[in-house]
C-alpha cells in the first residue's frame, strides 16, 4: 500500500497518473493546502520542502520509504513497477533529462504564470508577461521534441506524465496551442487515457472550494522559513 499525499493541482496529477497507469494500490490523503496541512510536523518528516505530492511506500519488504518531489516520485515508481521508463543507460539518461527539464523549467514557469493569472493582486503586469513568455518558450521546447514523435521518449513514459498536466491547462493560463500542433496532438493523445482522466478528476470537487488569493491567505502565499519552523528561524 502507498500513502499518496495529494491535492488536485497539476503537480498532484502527475503522480496520480502514474499510480493509475501502474495499477498500484494506494490510499489518497487529501492535503488542505489553504489550511496549512503541508506545514504539520508529521508531513514535514515526509516532505521537508512542505510541498505535495509525496508518497510513503509501505510495500517494500522492510521499513516504509517516503519520497518527495514529483520527479523523484515518478522515477521511484517507474523503477518499482518496472514500467514507463526506457531500458538501458541511454534510456535512463533521456528520462532524467526530461524529468529535470520539467521540474526545473516547464513546471516552475507555469506555476509562476498560474500565480499571476489566478492569485496575484491586479496590476502585476511585469510578472505575468515574463512568465507567459517563459511558458510559451517551454511549449516551443516541447513542440520541437515532439516533431516526428508521438511521445517525448518515443514510447509513452513518465516523461509524458510529468509534462502533461501543465500543458493540459494552457487555456486557463491564457496560452494557446495553435502554434504548437505537435503539443496539441500529444496533449489530445494523453487526455484520452483512462488513468489520465481519472487523475484529473481525483477530488476535483475540492479544486475551487474557498478560493484562496495572495491577499486572503498568508498560509498559502507569502511564505518564509518561519512557516517551516513555527516562527523560529535561529
Amino acid at each position: 500500500m502507498i500513502d499518496f499525499y495529494y491535492a488536485p493541482t497539476p503537480n498532484g496529477w502527475k503522480v496520480a497518473i502514474m499510480l493509475g497507469e501502474c495499477g498500484l494500490e494506494y490510499r489518497t490523503i487529501l492535503m488542505r493546502l489553504g489550511q496549512g496541512d503541508q506545514f504539520s510536523p508529521e508531513f514535514l518528516k515526509i516532505s521537508p520542502n512542505a510541498k505535495m505530492p509525496a508518497i510513503v511506500d509501505h510495500d517494500t519488504g522492510g521499513d516504509p520509504v517516503s519520497v518527495f518531489e514529483s520527479g523523484a516520485i515518478l522515477f521511484y515508481l517507474a523503477e518499482k513497477a518496472g514500467r514507463f521508463m526506457p531500458d538501458g543507460p541511454m534510456g535512463r539518461k533521456e528520462t532524467l533529462e526530461w524529468l529535470f527539464w520539467q521540474v526545473g523549467n516547464q513546471g516552475p514557469m507555469a506555476g509562476q504564470l498560474s500565480h499571476f493569472v489566478n492569485y496575484a493582486p491586479d496590476g502585476q503586469d511585469y510578472g505575468r508577461k515574463r512568465y507567459a513568455g517563459e511558458y510559451d518558450r517551454n511549449l516551443g521546447v516541447l513542440e520541437q521534441r515532439l516533431a516526428g514523435r508521438d511521445y517525448i521518449l518515443g514510447d509513452y513514459s513518465i516523461a509524458d506524465m510529468i509534462a502533461f498536466p501543465w500543458a493540459f491547462i494552457a487555456k486557463p493560463l491564457g496560452a494557446s496551442l495553435d502554434e504548437f500542433p505537435n503539443v496539441a496532438a500529444w496533449r489530445g493523445r494523453l487526455k484520452e487515457r483512462p488513468a489520465v482522466r481519472a487523475a484529473i478528476n481525483l477530488h476535483k470537487d475540492e479544486q475551487n472550494r474557498g478560493r484562496d488569493t495572495a491577499q486572503n491567505n498568508d498560509i498559502l502565499f507569502n511564505q518564509s522559513a518561519a512557516h517551516l519552523t513555527g516562527g523560529k528561524t535561529d
